[in-house]
């Protein structure tokens, strides 16, 4: 019996709508990261793109358990000297683009590189409850019946 190894072209990929209002960061992010890399189907090839396309809605209602949403600091830097500049989840979900923290959380469980990139690429994520992928008639999937630890009242 040989192992089976997936070609780019017999790929089928899918369209999964999550709505993320209520639903724990990191928990959510593990789901999608998972689901983006194709490792919950039973022809997972390592090398090759086989995840879904993710939705992701509502990224501004997530929850973030214990003193995280006050005490989480997210880094960046300028490029110049001295420019590190930090900001708290707080701030980056009560702000402009809360959808960052959500997008940020399943870019660092995706490996680094050219195939990374790429099923990155396949993750879209709104703060509310709009989108405008209806044509590709997403199925939705309840993260927080999974588990009950998925789901917290914020």
């Amino acid at each position: 019996m040989k192992t089976f190894s997936a070609k780019p072209a017999e790929v089928t990929k899918k369209w999964v709508l999550i709505d993320a209002s209520g639903l724990v960061v990191g928990r959510l992010a593990t789901l999608v990261a998972m689901r983006l890399r194709g490792k919950h189907l039973p022809t997972y090839t390592p090398h090759v793109d086989c995840g879904d396309n993710v939705i992701i809605i509502n990224a501004a209602k997530v929850v973030l358990t214990g003193r995280k949403r006050d005490d989480k600091v997210y880094h960046n830097h300028t490029g110049f000297i001295g420019g590190i500049k930090e900001r708290t989840a707080k701030s980056i979900l009560e702000g402009r683009f809360p959808e960052r923290v959500i997008e940020k959380a399943v870019e660092r469980m995706i490996p680094r590189g050219p195939l990374g990139r790429v099923q990155l690429g396949n993750l879209r994520v709104y703060a509310g409850a709009e989108h405008p992928h209806e044509a590709q008639q997403p199925e939705v999937v309840d993260i927080g019946v999974l588990n009950r630890k998925n789901k917290r009242a914020a």
